[in-house]
């Protein structure tokens, strides 16, 4: 028969006793408290209601205007070749849709900066974006 006794004679196999944890819930409850308090002094215009994640960086709001801007010239001068090929009066579609995309995507950058009104608004432009 085997002997009961595991490698290190105490009789239980596995990783042996563990040793007794010195840090006790209270002590980590008070640390947590005051790791909370700590955050919240840091943090103080979350607790004003202001919402970190709709503030645009200002890299992020260079790209988001120079998206929209492209996106209008790209639209305008792609509708513009479409009408060339269908209607065959080379280049005229191609400049006018170069026109009109290069006025779109200005309007575009102007509405998403906040300077004019959105549309159906009448009249009435928002406060622009910091």
């Amino acid at each position: 028969m085997a002997n009961k006794t595991g490698p290190d004679g105490t009789g239980e196999t596995g990783r042996g006793r563990q040793p007794e944890a010195t840090i006790r819930d209270d002590e980590l409850e008070r640390r947590r408290r005051d790791l909370e308090a700590s955050l919240a002094t840091r943090r103080t215009d979350r607790l004003e209601g202001k919402d970190e994640a709709k503030a645009a960086t200002g890299y992020g709001q260079a790209l988001k205007l120079s998206s929209e801007f492209i996106a209008g010239v790209v639209v305008g001068v792609g509708l513009g070749w479409i009408i060339d090929r269908l209607a065959g009066i080379a280049p005229w579609g191609l400049i006018v849709g170069l026109l009109l995309g290069f006025g779109a995507g200005i309007l575009n950058v102007l509405r998403s900066a906040g300077l004019t009104s959105e549309f159906g608004q009448g009249g009435k432009p928002r406060e622009p974006k910091e």
